[in-house]
C-alpha cells in the first residue's frame, strides 16, 4: 500500500464527523484531477477501509489498528519488515522505480533549465536526523548553509509538523517562508523577495504572509494538549508537544508493551473532541483539525501567493521523510510539474520521483542545486 498520510480510523462518536473547510481554503484549488493517480488513490482507499473491516469492529479491533499503524511507523520494525520480505530484486526495482536524486542530478539539473526552482523541505528527518528527544532536533552548521545558499537563488520554504515558532528557532533564517502544523501556520520572509512573479501589491503581503485555515480550532488544541499531558504522565517516556494548530504524542522512547496502553488514553481523549481526527507520522501521533488542509494544500497555497500558480515555467521541488509529505509529492505528480524527492533509507511506496538516503545527502543536494 502506498505511503500515504493515512487518518487512522476513530471509534464511533455518535455523531457524524464535521467537515470544518474554511471558505479561504476551500476556494483556492480546483478539485482533485482525474486520471491514473486518482484511480491509484481510490483502489489504495478503498484496500485500506478493507482491511480496516478486517482488523474487527468495536474499540479492541480499534485499538489493534492503532497499534499496528504505531508499529508501522517505527523505523527499527521497518527496516525489519523490509529485510524480511524485500528480495534483493525488489530492492533493485525498488532503485529503479525511484533512483537516487544525486545519481540523477544532471538529469534534474536540465530538467530546470529555462524555469524558477521554488524550493519547499520538511524539517525533522530532512534537514534535521530523527532524534529521541524532538527538542534536540537540531539542524547542522553545513545544513543552515547549504539552506541558506538555496534561498539566495530560489524562493525556499520549510514545510514541517513543528509549530512555527519551534522551526523558526531551530532554522533562524529571515529569507525563508515557513509553513508550520503541518501548513496550517504560514509566514513569509521578513526581507523582500526577487525570485516573486506576483505583483507589486501582492508582494507587499507576501513580505509578511500570515495564513491560519484552522484558526478556529485554536483554543481546542491548546486544551487537548493539557488533557493529553496529563492522562499520559503514566507512559513512561511518552512526550506530548504542543505544536499549536497540532497535539503531537511522540512514542520514540516508549516501550513498545505500553503502546496499547497509549493508544487507548489517546482514544479516550479524541472521543470528546469529535472535530479533531487522529493522523499519524515517524513515530508520532498526530491530532489535528479536520479541515481539508494538509502539506500539499500548504505547497500550493505558496505557489499562488508566490504568483507562480499558474505558470508553466516553473519547478517546484520538495524533500521530505514522512507519510505527511506524501501529499505534497501527490500535489507534484497531479500538477504535472517539478518533482517529489524522498529521504528514505529502505524501500517504500511513495508518490515522489526521486530519492535520497539520509538527511546528509540533503545537505548535499540543496548545497548542489545552489552552485551557480
Amino acid at each position: 500500500m502506498a505511503n500515504q498520510n493515512v487518518v487512522i480510523p476513530e471509534p464511533p462518536m455518535g455523531m457524524p464527523k464535521p467537515s470544518a473547510v474554511p471558505a479561504t481554503a476551500s476556494s483556492l484549488f480546483p478539485p482533485p484531477r482525474s486520471g491514473a493517480a486518482a484511480s491509484s488513490a481510490a483502489a489504495m482507499k478503498k484496500k485500506y477501509i478493507a482491511q480496516q473491516l478486517e482488523v474487527g469492529a468495536g474499540f479492541g479491533g480499534r485499538i489493534n489498528a492503532w497499534v499496528d499503524s504505531m508499529r508501522a511507523s517505527s523505523p527499527t520494525h521497518a527496516r525489519a519488515a523490509a529485510s524480511a520480505l524485500a528480495s534483493a530484486d525488489e530492492s533493485d526495482t525498488w532503485t529503479l522505480r525511484y533512483p537516487s536524486a544525486l545519481k540523477m542530478f544532471d538529469e534534474i539539473i536540465a530538467a530546470s533549465k529555462g524555469k524558477q526552482i521554488v524550493m519547499f523541505l520538511d524539517y525533522d528527518g530532512t534537514l534535521s536526523p530523527i532524534v529521541d528527544e524532538p527538542d534536540d532536533a537540531v539542524m547542522s552548521e553545513a545544513m543552515r548553509a547549504a539552506v541558506k545558499g538555496i534561498a539566495s537563488y530560489f524562493p525556499t520554504a520549510i514545510v514541517t509538523g513543528r509549530c512555527l515558532d519551534k522551526v523558526w528557532n531551530f532554522v533562524q533564517l529571515a529569507e525563508l517562508y515557513y509553513a508550520g502544523s503541518h501548513g496550517m501556520d504560514i509566514k513569509g520572509p521578513t526581507n523582500a523577495r526577487k525570485h516573486s512573479k506576483a505583483s507589486t501589491k501582492t508582494k507587499a503581503k507576501t513580505k509578511s504572509v500570515l495564513f491560519q485555515p484552522a484558526s478556529e480550532f485554536l483554543p481546542m488544541i491548546q486544551e487537548v494538549y493539557k488533557v493529553l499531558k496529563e492522562e499520559t504522565k503514566s507512559i513512561q517516556g511518552a512526550k506530548v508537544e504542543n505544536n499549536k494548530f497540532c497535539a503531537s504524542v511522540h512514542f520514540r522512547k516508549v516501550d513498545e508493551k505500553k503502546w496499547s496502553a497509549l493508544a487507548e488514553q489517546v482514544r479516550t481523549v479524541m472521543k470528546e473532541y469529535p472535530k479533531l481526527k487522529l493522523t499519524q507520522g515517524r513515530k508520532v501521533l498526530e491530532i489535528r483539525p479536520t479541515i481539508k488542509w494538509d502539506k500539499g494544500k500548504a505547497l500550493e497555497f505558496l505557489l499562488e501567493s508566490l504568483g507562480f500558480a499558474d505558470c508553466n515555467d516553473i519547478l517546484p521541488v520538495y524533500i521530505g521523510d514522512d507519510r505527511t509529505d506524501e501529499d505534497a509529492f501527490k500535489v507534484l505528480r497531479e500538477r504535472g510539474q517539478g518533482f517529489g524527492i524522498l529521504v528514505s533509507e529502505q524501500p517504500k511506496e511513495t508518490n515522489a520521483s526521486y530519492t535520497l538516503q539520509e538527511p546528509k545527502e540533503a545537505s548535499i543536494a540543496t548545497s548542489s542545486s545552489s552552485s551557480p
